[in-house]
């Protein structure tokens, strides 16, 4: 009976053991490819800055400027996003309306 007891243990033990090493493998692959997607998420500048013109344009948002910075490099201009891995920042800064010329008067006959 003791030796049943035994094999029974072993067997118990060997079944947790490979209960383990399935889980182990699950959350090691699940975390590889939540990585992955992570990285896949990073946009190139151009591309974004291009999406976020279009939106603003859009919306009928006309003078307006869209600047690629280094991180940390921002001026006053308001952060509109974030590029190549947070590395970089697109700013938005109100352009001053081009200067309309003054219709030329007519002259008069002398």
């Amino acid at each position: 009976m003791a030796a049943r007891k035994r094999t029974e243990s072993l067997a118990f033990q060997k079944e947790r053991e490979l209960n383990v090493k399935v889980w182990m493998t699950t959350i090691m692959l699940l975390c590889t490819s939540v990585s992955a997607l992570a990285q896949t998420g990073i946009k190139p500048c151009d591309d974004l800055k291009t999406e976020i013109a279009k939106k603003l344009d859009a919306k009928g948002v006309s003078n307006y400027t869209l600047t690629i910075v280094d991180k940390g490099k921002e001026a006053d201009a308001k952060i509109v996003g974030s590029c190549q891995g947070g590395t970089k920042s697109i700013l938005y800064s109100k352009a001053m309306p081009a200067a309309q010329p003054k219709p030329a008067s007519p002259k008069k006959a002398k």
